[in-house]
């Protein structure tokens, strides 16, 4: 069976067809590129390194053969980039940049690279003006880097010039063997080559910033690529800089300089983060130690003669309350609540003394069953000039276990609340404190009260935290509310429990504002 030959297509018509084939797939025109750049990139690479070995060994001769080839290479390198792209098949006139050196000179495509007459241009000065900085050895760079590329002499090309800065080098052939060696080793930069077998760079990138472990490590990509697609996706995927080949040995130095800059700085930051979480929890330990000293100078509970109990809560690691009972004789018990401005180590030291100096008798006065004489004299012995501008308030009381009499008095502390029986609701007395609050003057005189207990009385000393409760609103707590609640549960064994969990309810918080602090006993 014959056939009929078919006309051949118009050279028109095929440039036609090729420039749509190219056009619906411009990803193989990237690679095509890639792949013409390489080897270029290489001789360009090694080029530059034995130029600066040359010039470092007054080889004038073979500087300036190194650097035609590096200009040869140059220019082929700015044609592949003018023609291979989607619009190469309208064959424009080859009018790379202004700003490339190899075109500077109109005839410089005619003539021969041995040519004697070619002039020094804009990269050989470069050139000359970098050999001394990148050779510099008393400016080396420090760290380690890993480069990643899947050309063995990319990565070689690489090392050699990182390794003539000083810096330690590792290799990797793909992103996955990038991401075992990260994982395992400590380095201070990567340079990732974007087209890899195995795991591109891209996705490289994206599985070291989704790490919390590798995230902190600086990438800089390196690749032949050029399109700004690529430079915008990787940016935005956590890079920190971008550099296409060949790059320019200087420009490398100060991208690489600057990264490891930032990495060192970070490095300090959370070196610096370290110790000051080391110095935290050995103060939050010390702290946990002196509150636990301090809780160790409260007294037991009692229960005879008389019920003694008390509860006490810090509003941090360190509070300003403190609370005490003792037997000054058979017959007289001596009980006291004091607050000290303020929280934190100066509050619990002056908190400490002062309670230490009521409940071993040593306060240097002639009878401690007599509170004013108590007050004045624990007022002379902590001025507030003398204590770093602390101050505290105390209620002490001295109870007559033979008279069923209570004599008390008070420096600038809230009162204490008596209630004794009467009928199907107890009465409620209030033993104000009428002194003014202990170190503010020398020489202050104190009044001193009495008042009976009967049988089945209860007494309830406390601090102002117990009832300047903020609620979540913003608003203070009544201190009436704490009265209606002691009215109505005071014969509670869990008393104090209920009112501080109440407190915590009003506040909206664990946490009050100040340090609750009360003591309760019943007669």
């Amino acid at each position: 069976m014959s056939h009929e030959p078919t006309a051949p297509q118009s050279p028109t018509e095929s440039k036609r067809l090729l420039k749509l084939a190219f056009e619906a797939n411009s990803d193989y025109l990237s690679y095509v590129r890639h792949e013409f750049r390489t080897p270029l990139n290489q001789i360009l690479g090694y080029g530059e390194m034995l130029e600066e070995d040359a010039a470092s060994a007054g080889q004038a001769s073979v500087v300036s053969d190194l650097q035609r080839i590096q200009k040869a290479s140059r220019r082929l390198l700015e044609l592949v980039d003018a023609h291979l792209t989607t619009k190469f098949l309208n064959l424009p006139p080859v009018a790379p940049p202004e700003s490339s050196a190899a075109n500077r000179e109109s005839s410089a495509a005619n003539r021969s690279p041995n040519s004697s007459d070619i002039d020094p241009d804009p990269v050989e000065k470069r050139t000359e003006k970098s050999i001394g900085a990148s050779l510099d050895a008393t400016n080396p760079l420090v760290g380690r880097i890993l480069v990643v590329d899947d050309q063995p002499t990319n990565r070689d090309v690489l090392v050699r010039r990182l390794n003539r800065h000083g810096l330690q080098t590792s290799v990797a052939e793909n992103g996955a063997v990038a991401l075992s060696m990260v994982e395992t080793g400590e380095f201070d930069l990567v340079l990732l080559d974007i087209m890899m077998p195995v795991m591109d760079g891209y996705e490289t990138l994206i599985r070291l910033k989704s790490n919390e472990a590798t995230r902190h490590i600086p990438v800089i990509m390196i690749s032949a690529l050029d399109e700004l697609e690529s430079v915008i996706r990787c940016i935005e995927a956590g890079a920190e800089d971008y550099l296409p080949k060949p790059f320019d040995p200087t420009l490398l130095r100060a991208r690489i300089s600057a990264c490891l800059e930032k990495k060192s700085m970070r490095d300090k930051e959370q070196n610096y983060l370290q110790q000051i979480l080391q110095t935290q929890k050995r103060l939050t330990h010390e702290l946990e130690e002196a509150e636990e000293y301090l809780r160790s100078l409260f007294p037991d509970p009692v229960e005879t003669p008389l019920q003694v109990t008390w509860k006490h809560q810090s509003c941090s690691e360190l509070g300003g309350d403190a609370l005490g009972y003792h037997w000054i004789d058979k017959s007289h018990l001596a009980m006291y609540v004091l607050d000290v401005c303020g929280h934190g180590v100066g509050a619990s030291l002056l908190s400490a003394t002062a309670i230490n100096v009521l409940r071993s008798g040593s306060l240097p006065v002639s009878d401690m069953r007599q509170p004013a004489e108590v007050l004045g004299t624990l007022n002379n012995m902590f001025l507030i000039e003398q204590q770093n501008n602390r101050f505290f308030t105390i209620w002490y009381g001295v109870y007559n276990i033979e008279t069923r009499t209570l004599t008390y008095g008070g420096a600038g502390h809230p009162a204490a609340l008596l209630f004794t029986p009467s009928g199907h609701r107890p009465a409620l007395h209030r033993l104000k404190s009428t002194g003014a609050i202990i170190g503010i003057i020398e020489g202050m005189d104190y009044d001193q009260l009495t008042c009976s207990v009967p049988e089945g009385s209860h007494l309830v000393v406390l601090t102002d935290g117990c009832f300047e409760v903020i609620h979540g609103d913003g608003s203070m707590m009544d201190a009436d509310v704490l009265e209606h609640f002691l009215l109505e549960h005071i014969q509670d064994d869990d008393m104090a429990d209920a009112w501080f969990l109440e407190c915590q309810r009003r506040r909206g918080d664990t946490t009050l504002d100040d340090d609750f602090t009360l003591l309760r006993i019943r007669f």
